[in-house]
């Protein structure tokens, strides 16, 4: 019998870089990664070889920090690990998503303070291009941002909700579960399944998603590592097509 297809969530960027977010992709042979403005997160094979971290190596360049999400295989022994974290990954079980009549829909106008209100809350990465990948929604208090919750990854069938933040002054108003279920709300009305990503060490956070509805699903690590400054190259035994081992955008 043939082995069973690799489920999506198992290597979600892969699967989101080669689905509905390939218009996003930058790819060098295997290789696929988000343009460095929307999110850093770069997807490489199940089964990385030698070939695939030079060219993670050629298309991050030399130095530059590669971040990696659901991945435990070590890298090559000359990069320098910076940070590695355990993770969970939690998926939808029985959440009671609705829209919330306070939450408003976030643009590229909004991105000066969604940026500031990430500075402030730390809930992981934000970069001037993420409100692109999905959709945002923030709660505004006087005309000031003070929560927010949007989407990230999407992988074919589900959507990762994701920048869950709440300023120190509003917390344990119940705002994160709010926005929380109403993004889950606009993900399940497309006929999608939300999950999300949290740190391990993060307890807090994961019991309000459990309270919400959400069931662990797997047990992940975030990864973060510098390329050589001088990294050495892999014999390249690839059949090259034309443009082959080249950077290019997928779906542009």
């Amino acid at each position: 019998m043939p082995e069973p297809a690799p489920h999506p969530l198992d290597n979600p960027a892969r699967a989101s870089l080669t689905g509905p977010h390939a218009h996003f992709a930058e790819r060098r042979g295997r290789i696929l990664r988000y343009s460095p403005d929307v999110t850093p997160w770069l997807a490489l094979p199940d089964a990385p070889e030698a070939q695939d971290w030079a060219d993670v190596a050629a298309l991050a360049g030399p130095g530059s920090p590669v971040t990696l999400t659901a991945f435990r295989e070590p890298p090559p022994a000359d990069w320098e690990i910076v940070f590695r974290a355990e993770g969970v990954q939690l998926v939808d079980d029985t959440v009671d998503a609705a829209p919330d009549p306070e939450a408003l829909l976030l643009g590229p106008a909004d991105v000066p303070e969604m940026l500031d209100l990430v500075e402030r809350t730390r809930p992981g990465p934000f970069l001037p291009r993420t409100v692109e990948l999905g959709t945002y929604l923030g709660i505004r208090r006087s005309g000031v941002l003070v929560a927010m919750a949007g989407e990230r990854l999407h992988p074919p069938g589900w959507t990762e909700i994701s920048g869950v933040c709440t300023d120190e002054s509003v917390r344990g108003q119940g705002l994160a579960s709010r926005l929380v279920r109403a993004v889950a709300h606009g993900i399940k009305e497309r006929g999608e399944t939300p999950f999300l990503h949290a740190a391990g060490s993060n307890t807090s956070a994961i019991r309000l998603y459990e309270s919400l509805g959400f069931t662990l699903r797997r047990r992940t690590a975030f990864l973060s590592a510098l390329v050589p400054a001088d990294p050495v190259p892999a014999p390249d035994a690839r059949t090259r097509d034309r443009g082959a081992g080249s950077l290019e955008h997928v779906g542009r």
